[in-house]
Formats: structure tokens, C-alpha cells, sequence
């Protein structure tokens, strides 16, 4: 799409009414078409955004306080890319300031440190629309993790900027000025003084016509809102410049700087909101989707909790309530964006060598096994990308070239089966030839669990947690796989309740002992292996929690130990350690008795798990059926909800009293 002129987005009030708003309100429409042509994944957020904007630029005269549009999401996930191209497409690139909140990306000096001397350098004129983006805020924090404030010197103007739009000139910038004059005073005393002669003759050497350097004279223009040009402000004498600082103090329209038809972006990582995955930063082997998921149901109320760990009250207010979420790419995005980012490596080569690539599919996948980490967005992703192909893939057009392969030849390119080496084949004179070239595919030989025994251990250990959570709860894990390299182990991934009723707490206890009760039913009680150490722990936490904190033992009262004489807790935890212990016992038993009962499907799952290194959703509900167990796949949450049901609490609301 040809991007519409700067020209055309200034000049609207020449326009009728009517046709200026028609105007400006199709070029949002294509602006948003663009946005969504050029960043993938994000199709509601930029519809969000672009509702937000809309009157801000359809019809600016309305506005009278700053449009503040909050965006908040993990790494690389294009904030800041939105905004900046947001801006080039309504032509207000140049009235476009960008501010990083950490302090260390704009600079030295007091201008630097300030908002309003940021807004003051750039070509935003005051009183009319213009495009401020706050950048990194999460790290702009005011409130420590104890929750003292900290003293911050720099930025401090934001917050009456984010309250109306409305600032008064930096007291410091105007003594700066004060004590400016001053000195020129003193300096054109002594020099006319220095410059006489005994007779009273004028001086030899004739004066230098600049009285202020140019750091001084922009500061004073800027200061004080000046219209002339910087070289004639050099040449003011003192008293031309004290007479202008009289007046601009004594003028209180002069004295308040207007910025309230500015649209301001704050843009930010809360980690605190993306508690479940931002700190997940090593994780390659979670599905996309799931981080997907889990973030897709983060709400304006999470963005507030996590910044009441950064910020007072009153500055959260003066974000206000237009806070738009990004969501963690799903695996489709990904891929797309694999796709398109391979098309312009080939597509580079093409245009300058003459010789086509074609990438195949099984290539992809191993771009994106071997790339993508959910919790970090783009960024390592085209890193891998550049360091998979770019090498590879010149060398191969090389290659090919001194085989004598014509121009425009079609060159297949595939995964060799030791998955660390590209194929290319080409055809020549002489026949088809073909040539691998090493590729880093570090994770996959990372992912490879080599030794067979081994991977029975992963796989018989990881098949009983997911059989008994499948039998318990009526639906297969989210995912199942013991090739990974994030730790070395394997791992199931279950859906999140919203509710956790009494059975739920157990059941959940009997599936996180499970692995262990499956490696003591196939391997022997002397075979059983210290894997299961983080097993038993969160078990033994859930168990505790489940007498002690939930009342769902023989106490109501809630059992704990505390120092803090100000909580009312019983503290006589003894009672309830034997308690935990028979519930920890009678699960792991009840786990053993299950998985014995359904000891074929468990070995069919384990096999699995050792052929394919995960089961997925589908495949598992297809496994679980042929041996007779009815389970569904994980099914997603509605807007607003942030785990499932599955208990149905409305059915026995219907029921209750009906037969009373």
C-alpha cells in the first residue's frame, strides 16, 4: 500500500467538516490494514489501539486532555514497532518523540532529563497534536518490591503531563537563565571597562558581535518560547534578554506549556502480570499456543495489580483505564512469521544471484523447533533464522554455481536425517547432484535423548502422570514430551482451574504422584529413580495446603506456623503432619491401583513417548479410545476466564431445593 503523504494528514481544517473527518477516518482504516499486513498476530490489539486514536485524529479540536493508550506485553512482541509505524502512516512521524523511561538512551543534560525538555527540542508545536511515546515505563518504577518509594530525579514532569497536559517551565532551567544574564552582564561590564584606553579612546580590537554561545541561545529560545532565529538570539545583549525573562515571568499564559492534544503511548513489560511465563525466558519447549492461552485472559484488572508493585495509587490513576494487552504470539503467528522471513532470504538470493531456493516444509519445522521461545518474542526467532540460513544458503548458491547449475534453476532444500546438515540438490548436465551444508540446530541434539534407557525411565514416568490426570479428570494433558531442553526430564502441561473444588485437590495430589507410582510398577520399588523429588514436594505442598489452609481435613481452623503475633492462625501443626502423610499415602496407593488396572494403555503411552518424544492432544484422546477411555482435548476459555470449571455448580443451583 503506497503510504498516504504528511501533507495530506496536516491540512484537514481546510477541508469541510464533514469531508475532513470522512478523509482522516478512511486513512485510520488503511492505516489499520497496513498495521495488520506488516505485524501478524496482533490483529486486536491494533484494533484496539486504532479505536483509541480515532477521535485523537478524526477529530482533534474535541480533544482537551492528553490521550493516553497503555500497551503492555512480554518481549518482542512489536510495541514499540506499532507505534512508530502508527505514526509514520498518519504523517506524524515528525512530531513524534520517543522517550526511553529507563534514563540511560536519551542523552546528558537537564533537557534530557526532563519530559518537558525532551517535548520542548522536539517539532511538536504547543497546542497542537503531536505523538509522545513512553517507552520501557515498567522500569520507571516509584515504588520498591517492599513497597517504599524510591526516589527518582528524572522524568518527574510526567505525571502532570499524564494528568491534563499542562506544564509549567523547569524552576532550575529558569534560574539557569537568571544566572546567564547575569554573567553577560558582568562580561560586557568588564570587557567594555578592559577594552579602554588611558585617553578614553575606543579599543583596538572590535568586539565579538555573539553574546551567547549556541547551547545558550537554544536553551533560551526554548525556555522562554521564542520565535526568533538562533543566531539573532546569540547577538541580544544582556538587557535584551533580561527584559524578555521579565516578561515571560510575569505572563502566565507564557508561563504554562500546552501539550494537551498530545496521544500518549506508555509502553512496558509487566513482569507481575506474566508471572506464569515471562521468567520463562530458557523455555524453548512449551507449545506457543499454551503461553497463548494463558495470557490471551489477562485483563485490565492484572495490568492494575502489577502496577500497584511499581507505582503509587495516584500515578496509576493518571494512566487511566485504556491499558490494551499483548498476548504472547500463538504458534500459527510464529510460523507465519518463519515463513515470511525465510521468503526474504530466498527472494534476496534470487534477485541478486538468479537461483531459486525451495524450502521445505520439514526445514520450517526445524526452524521453529529450533528458534522459537515463546516468552521472548521475535527477537531470538530472526536471530535463528539469520544464523540458520543466511550461511547456509549463500554457500549452497555458491555451490551451485560452480556445479554449473543455469540461472533460475529451482533448488530443493530439505533436513538431512541426522537433523544437523540442509540438502540441497540441483540439476546439471551431467545429472542431479546434491551437498549438505552444517546448520546450528544446537537444541534438536540438545532435545535427543540418546540413550534408551533413559528415555524409558522419561517416558514410563511421564506416561502415569498423564494417564492418571486423563482418567481423573476427563480430558488429556495439554501436552506431554520427554524431548526437551530446558532441564533434563520430561514434563506434562494441565489446564488451569478457575475453581479447585475438594476432589479436584485430591485428584490433582494422586496425578502428581503418579510418575513415581509408574516407575515402581514397571521398574521394581528398588528401581525407582530421585526424579520424582520435585514430584513429591509440590504433592506434600498441595497436601498441606489441602488440610491446613483449605479445611479440607478434620480441622476448620486454619493450621500454620507464624512470628507475627498480629496473624490469628493455629499453630498446632503436629495433628495435621500424620494427616498429610495418610492423604500422601492413600494417593500414591490409588495411583499404583489405576495404573495397574490400565497397565496396556500405560505401556502404549510409554511407547509412545519413546518413539515420538511427545504425545499430542489429538493423538492422545485417539490413544486413550482404543483402549477403551472416553477423555476430551483441553477445551479453550471464554473471554474473562482464567482457568476451567469442572464441576457443575449451575446444575445443582438448578437442583438445590426442588425436592424440599
Amino acid at each position: 500500500m503506497e503510504s498516504p503523504t504528511f501533507d495530506e494528514g496536516r491540512t484537514q481544517e481546510a477541508l469541510p467538516l464533514e469531508a475532513g473527518m470522512a478523509k482522516r477516518q478512511q486513512r485510520l482504516a488503511d492505516a489499520a490494514a497496513q498495521l495488520k499486513r506488516e505485524l501478524h498476530g496482533i490483529d486486536d490489539v491494533i484494533d484496539r489501539v486504532i479505536d483509541g486514536v480515532r477521535a485523537w485524529y478524526v477529530l482533534p479540536q474535541i480533544i482537551t486532555r492528553p490521550v493516553i493508550v497503555c500497551l503492555w506485553g512480554l518481549t518482542g512482541t512489536g510495541k514499540t514497532q506499532l507505534t512508530r509505524r502508527l505514526a509514520q502512516l498518519l504523517g506524524f512521524y515528525d512530531r513524534f518523540v520517543e522517550v526511553q523511561m529507563d534514563g540511560f538512551s536519551n542523552g546528558s543534560g537537564s533537557r534530557s532529563t526532563t519530559i518537558s525538555g525532551m517535548l520542548g527540542s522536539s517539532d511538536i508545536p504547543e497546542g497542537e497534536p503531536g505523538i509522545l511515546v513512553l517507552d520501557e515505563f515498567q522500569r520507571f518504577r516509584t515504588v520498591d518490591e517492599r513497597g517504599k518509594d524510591m526516589k527518582v530525579m528524572r522524568y518527574q514532569d510526567v505525571w502532570v503531563l499524564l494528568s491534563d497536559g499542562r506544564l509549567p517551565p523547569a524552576l532550575g532551567t529558569l534560574q539557569d537563565v537568571e544566572r546567564k544574564v547575569a554573567d553577560m552582564r558582568h562580561s560586557e561590564e568588564r570587557s567594555a571597562h578592559d577594552d579602554e584606553d588611558d585617553d578614553g579612546s575606543p579599543p583596538a580590537r572590535a568586539p565579538s558581535r555573539f553574546r551567547l554561545d549556541a547551547w545558550d541561545a537554544q536553551d533560551l529560545r526554548q525556555t522562554l518560547k521564542l520565535k526568533a532565529p538562533l543566531l539573532e538570539i546569540m547577538e541580544w545583549p544582556a538587557a535584551r534578554v533580561h527584559e524578555l525573562l521579565q516578561d515571560f515571568q510575569r505572563s502566565q499564559q507564557s508561563w504554562e506549556t500546552d501539550y494537551s492534544r498530545l496521544l500518549i503511548f506508555v509502553c512496558g513489560n509487566l513482569d507481575e502480570m506474566y508471572d506464569q511465563t515471562a521468567q520463562r525466558v530458557e523455555d524453548c519447549d512449551t507449545d506457543a499456543d499454551i503461553f497463548h492461552q494463558l495470557t490471551s485472559q489477562l485483563s485490565i484488572i492484572d495490568v492494575k495489580k502489577a502496577l500497584s508493585n511499581r507505582f503509587r495509587p495516584e500515578q496509576i490513576a493518571r494512566l487511566g483505564n485504556h491499558h490494551v494487552i499483548y498476548p504472547s504470539f500463538s504458534r500459527a503467528t510464529y510460523e507465519l512469521l518463519i515463513r515470511e522471513s525465510v521468503q526474504r532470504y530466498i527472494d534476496g538470493i534470487a534477485s541478486n544471484v538468479g537461483l531459486r531456493f525451495r524450502v521445505d516444509d520439514d526445514v520450517l519445522v526445524e526452524i521453529y523447533d529450533n528458534a522459537v521461545f515463546p516468552a521472548q518474542g521475535t527477537r531470538p526467532l530472526f536471530s535463528s533464522v539469520h544464523a540458520i540460513l543466511s550461511a547456509s544458503l549463500i554457500d549452497a548458491a555458491l555451490w551451485a554455481i560452480n556445479e554449473g547449475v543455469a540461472a533460475q534453476t529451482e533448488l530443493p532444500v530439505t533436513v538431512s536425517d541426522d537433523r544437523r546438515h540442509l540438502v540441497v540438490s540441483a540439476s546439471t548436465p551431467s545429472g542431479t547432484v546434491r551437498r549438505q551444508f552444517a546448520v546450528p540446530l544446537e537444541l534438536n541434539r540438545i532435545k535427543q535423548r540418546a540413550n534408551r534407557d533413559f528415555r524409558a525411565l522419561l517416558a514410563v514416568h511421564e506416561a502415569g502422570h498423564g494417564l492418571i490426570y486423563s482418567l481423573l479428570f476427563g480430558r488429556v494433558p495439554q501436552e506431554i514430551k520427554i524431548n526437551i531442553a530446558s532441564f533434563k526430564g520430561g514434563y506434562n502441561s494441565f489446564c488451569t482451574l478457575q475453581a479447585t473444588t475438594r476432589q479436584n485437590s485430591i485428584d490433582m495430589i494422586c496425578v502428581g504422584l503418579a510418575g513415581r507410582a509408574a516407575e515402581a510398577l514397571v521398574f521394581g520399588e528398588l528401581a525407582c529413580t530421585t526424579g520424582a523429588e520435585q514430584d513429591y514436594k509440590q504433592a506434600t505442598e498441595a497436601a498441606s495446603r489441602h488440610l491446613r489452609h483449605h479445611g479440607f481435613g478434620d480441622r476448620i481452623s486454619r493450621t500454620d506456623v507464624t512470628s507475627d503475633p498480629n496473624e490469628h492462625l493455629n499453630t498446632d501443626v503436629g495433628p495435621s503432619n500424620a494427616a498429610m502423610e495418610a492423604l500422601l499415602r492413600e494417593q500414591y496407593e490409588r495411583a499404583g491401583e489405576l495404573l495397574r488396572h490400565h497397565a496396556a494403555t500405560l505401556k502404549a503411552m510409554a511407547n509412545a513417548l519413546t518413539r515420538d518424544g511427545l504425545i499430542l492432544p489429538a493423538d492422545m484422546v485417539k490413544l486413550l479410545l482404543a483402549h477403551g477411555i472416553d477423555a476430551t482435548t483441553p477445551a479453550g476459555l471464554a473471554d474473562g476466564e482464567h482457568g476451567a470449571v469442572l464441576e457443575p455448580f449451575a446444575a445443582h443451583l438448578d437442583r438445590f431445593g426442588n425436592h424440599a
